[in-house]
């Protein structure tokens, strides 16, 4: 049983007996001093639409309700009381692998990029940021019934190359680096693989070889960060396809395109969708950015997704109007496109910031944080705040091995959990059907079953908000509720086995929340600790 069940349930009531649309009623986490199950403040909201009074609304909401649950009426505000019936249902039902699945998201493609990284040098802090943005973003919904593909651009076409290649001959020929080249350690290691008749190599031709390497590594990492992407694309296939051409077609053909100075730009300004015109093709016949950016996007489209989501880092903050602009031009609806932008993450070790500079390639790598800390560490700890706030990765805290460090305060519940399994099945308990018929949940019973409810209306937060940062505080919150639980009750107890088969299966849910709260994250869900 879904609260959504609940919540569409109210809605057909609240319109046949009381006569008033309800399309905006939910349900909500009532204050712990409330003593309730679920709360709404629907009534305020429909009074306010109506200019009606707030209590004698909440009066008639609570009317058309009671048949399905206890309701509470206090000064306009309706609180509810689950009946007795509901849990054993639900604890039925939250075992399907798709209890979370909606029917009607299914309809909805999503193509959601992320990282991106230029294959110039190593993958850095940021990318591992926005991978554990993208990639848990991407498991929320498709748990929650949306088909989600993952998407990583291989930008393999322009300057970079030529001067990725120009850095590295300097490095296999034992000359200074260009001013403007990549001076990182890292060339030094691919130098040492390049054959010996590469001297006679054009630019072009390091470059490439360059490139080749920092791609295979930057998709080991990603593996090695528990991320796997449906399509690394490249961009030089856009090129070989003639999609920039095509794309500067079609916006010729709309009359949004026109030259000027020699250039060809793209009319935004007197449409107000952007603060002045952009260029879309040099005067010197040479594609900007922005063009071939806008056939990738096209190209996107034209695969079937419904909406394309795009996660950028905080510098590229003013692009996001001109490709919204340019996309609307092309004749995509705005809502289709979305940009996330997250924030930069910096690192503290021994109580200092580590310093680091990306121009100098002095710069810790994932690879590196992964190995000292390990991925669960770093995809919990990356993920723990949302994407618009700066973000201090405590090194020797998520080394700890304490409840002080929050992803093995979360696992450890779930190793416990485990081992009280193993315990009940040593006692001849596991088997145990509760009776839910004569057996009354206690509060904190209750209280730890419903925040296992709860993680529903968790998962529709993300979506709303586009980031899976309420997960790690839902688990962080089952576990303390797991651990006070466990402090004061005992879960195997042979001299009250009713009692021992309602908790067993309160601790099979609660292990199987944080199961997938893990797994919706990247992070494992260890069995023993």
């Amino acid at each position: 049983m879904l609260i959504r069940n609940l919540e569409e349930q109210a809605r057909k009531l609240l319109q046949k007996d009381f006569g008033i649309e309800a399309e905006n009623f939910s349900f909500t986490e009532p204050p712990p001093h409330i003593g309730a199950d679920l709360a709404s403040s629907f009534a305020m909201s429909a009074a306010k639409r109506a200019g009606k009074n707030p209590v004698e609304t909440a009066k008639l909401a609570a009317g058309a309700l009671s048949s399905i649950m206890d309701v509470q009426n206090t000064g306009g505000f309706l609180n509810f009381k689950l009946k007795d019936s509901f849990f054993p249902e639900f604890l039925d039902a939250f075992k399907s692998e798709k209890y979370f699945s909606s029917p009607e998201k299914e309809k909805t493609k999503i193509n959601i990029e992320f990282v991106s990284a230029n294959p110039t040098g190593p993958l850095h802090l940021a990318s591992g940021s926005g991978a554990s943005l993208g990639d848990s973003l991407a498991r929320i919904l498709s748990a929650l019934g949306y088909g989600v593909s993952r998407e990583y651009y291989i930008n393999n076409v322009g300057n970079q190359v030529r001067m990725l290649g120009l850095s590295l001959k300097a490095r296999f020929s034992g000359q200074p680096v260009p001013d403007e080249g990549y001076h990182g350690e890292y060339l030094k290691d691919i130098a040492a693989e390049v054959p010996e008749e590469a001297a006679s190599w054009p630019p072009e031709k390091f470059g490439a070889f360059a490139m080749e390497k920092i791609v295979s590594s930057q998709k080991k990492v990603m593996a090695d960060f528990n991320v796997d992407f449906d399509l690394w694309f490249e961009e030089s296939s856009l090129h070989e396809r003639n999609l920039p051409a095509k794309t500067l077609a079609a916006l010729k053909e709309k009359n949004m395109a026109y030259e000027k100075d020699g250039a060809i730009w793209l009319g935004l300004a007197e449409s107000g969708s952007d603060d002045k015109d952009r260029v879309l093709v040099k005067s010197g016949g040479i594609n900007t950015y922005f063009l071939n950016d806008l056939a990738y996007h096209a190209d996107k489209f034209s695969r079937g997704f419904n909406k394309v989501i795009d996660i950028w880092g905080a510098d590229h903050h003013g692009y996001v109007p001109r490709m919204k602009a340019g996309l609307e031009a092309l004749g995509y609806p705005p809502e289709a496109f979305t940009v996330i932008i997250h924030q930069l993450v910096s690192l503290k070790k021994g109580g200092e910031t580590v310093k680091m500079s990306k121009r100098a390639g002095e710069f810790v790598t994932l690879s590196e944080l992964i190995s000292e800390v390990g991925t669960d560490a770093c995809r919990f700890f990356f993920t723990i705040r949302s994407p618009k706030t700066h973000l201090v990765f405590d090194i020797d805290l998520a080394k700890k091995k304490s409840n002080e460090n929050p992803v093995f305060y979360v696992q450890y519940v779930h190793a416990r959990i485990n081992s009280i399994f193993e315990n009940a099945a040593q006692k001849g308990l596991s088997g145990i059907k509760p009776d839910w018929a004569s057996y009354r949940l206690n509060d904190d019973e209750r209280k730890l079953l419903l925040k296992v409810v709860y993680m529903e209306k968790v998962l529709l937060q993300c979506e709303k908000e586009l980031s899976p940062h309420h997960i790690p505080t839902y688990l962080t919150e089952l576990a303390g509720l797991f651990h006070s639980f466990y402090d004061r009750h005992k879960v195997v107890d042979e001299t009250n086995k009713q009692a021992s088969a309602v908790r067993l299966a309160l601790m099979g849910a609660v292990a199987l929340a944080i199961r997938r709260g893990l797994s919706m994250i990247g992070v494992s869900a260890p069995e023993r600790m």
